[in-house]
């Protein structure tokens, strides 16, 4: 039976564009923590500070959406589901002027940034994709969740489980990493963050500046793993991904006709800040942020058998 209280439609001034503004939310098309139904629903399990959660969102006309939740933490989210969905965002300083700027910006109105509010959540897949395959990241994301999750509660889609708490992470044997094809760097972040995640929380209350000051004085959390998490947990339209295996050379490619690095990619992208990130989103959803193909992809390497 649904809660009481656990449905809530939300409107915006301008469009919601539900399927990008969540993009961000999935670890893969298997993700156990995250699913998108036939009928265009989108599904999250996440851990609130008062408990479980799994919610369902659906567009309900082109400037709303519809939430409906279930579990303990289901108050919670429908009370921070405007502020999740950045509809108090001021878009007045967003002019881009590059041509495939202003297109995507023009196709896209509707796109959103994300904030979560949830630290610790978005932290540990983050980690686990640090310079490694993202599939790679998102088949140990799927092992360990699937392993050591709890069912989503709620009439969730078969399969869907909650992502473990911080001292699950914390407690997860060595060798259990391992298996899961996440080394020992990576391993010790993660635990090294679970013994700490009640004040990482908090950093989701503090300028975005500070934010990030604060999540890099964690060993093995770096500027563009602050980066990934600023993007989902606080709503960050310039936390732009320094240090991304591909994004400089594509943001090159797109924007310039060339490879550029970081530092080129950093020193053009200046002029839009603060919304360096929202540039990076809207040229990624419009299809215009690619790079030329000039031979295969490097082998992934499967550590867990070792």
């Amino acid at each position: 039976m649904v809660e009481p209280g656990s449905v809530r439609t939300v409107t915006a001034d301008r469009p919601i564009d539900l399927a990008s503004t969540l993009a961000p939310l999935g670890r893969g098309r298997c993700d156990p923590c995250h699913r998108v139904t036939d009928d265009g629903a989108h599904w999250h399990a996440s851990r609130l500070p008062t408990g479980p959660v799994t919610y369902r969102l659906t567009r309900s006309g082109r400037c709303a959406v519809r939430a409906r939740a279930w579990g303990p933490g289901a108050a919670e989210f429908l009370d921070r589901l405007e502020r999740m969905l950045c509809l108090d965002e001021d878009l007045s300083g967003f002019v881009p002027d590059h041509p495939k700027l202003v297109d995507a910006h023009r196709r896209f109105p509707g796109l959103r940034m994300l904030r979560t509010g949830l630290v610790f959540e978005a932290l540990v897949p983050a980690v686990l994709e640090q310079k490694v395959h993202t599939r790679s990241a998102y088949a140990s994301w799927r092992k360990l969740v699937g392993q050591f999750g709890e069912p989503a509660p709620g009439p969730a889609p078969e399969g869907m489980r909650l992502p473990p708490d911080a001292d699950t992470w914390r407690r997860i044997p060595s060798w259990t990493y391992h298996r899961a094809d996440v080394g020992p760097q990576r391993m010790q972040t993660v635990i090294r963050a679970a013994g700490i995640a009640e004040s990482l929380e908090r950093t989701a209350q503090a300028d975005p500046a500070d934010a990030a000051r604060m999540l890099r004085s964690v060993p093995g959390i770096g500027v563009w793993t602050a980066a990934e998490i600023a993007q989902r947990a606080f709503g960050d339209a310039d936390a732009l991904s320094v240090g991304d295996y591909h994004l400089a050379a594509m943001v090159g490619w797109t924007l310039l006709g060339r490879p550029i690095d970081d530092d080129a990619m950093v020193e053009y992208l200046e002029p839009l800040r603060p919304h360096r990130y929202r540039a990076i989103r809207l040229l990624a959803i419009s299809g215009h942020l690619r790079k030329p193909k000039f031979g295969p992809r490097s082998p992934h390497t499967d550590h867990s058998r070792r």
